[in-house]
């Protein structure tokens, strides 16, 4: 197993049961550091804040896409 970092992130390699090399982003695993938040909340938080304001914009964004393509069917054709 080896860890590195790759695309902005760290990650851990390692072969698979057929031999292959795989790997995954390190905090998916045991072997990253416990991030402060998740140790300080103690489970009394189910989410972070961070995580909340990019699923905030994320569905902003949807319903924007949304909007649009619903405005696009209701303008008259010429």
């Amino acid at each position: 197993m080896a860890r590195r970092r790759n695309w902005g992130e760290e990650q851990v390699y390692y072969h698979d049961e057929s031999g292959r090399l795989c790997s995954l982003p390190l905090k998916w695993t045991s072997l990253a550091p416990v991030d402060p938040f998740v140790s300080l909340s103690a489970g009394r938080a189910a989410f972070r804040v961070s995580d909340l304001l990019e699923l905030s914009r994320l569905l902003s964004s949807l319903r924007e896409g949304k909007k649009e393509e619903n405005d696009a069917k209701n303008r008259p054709a010429v």
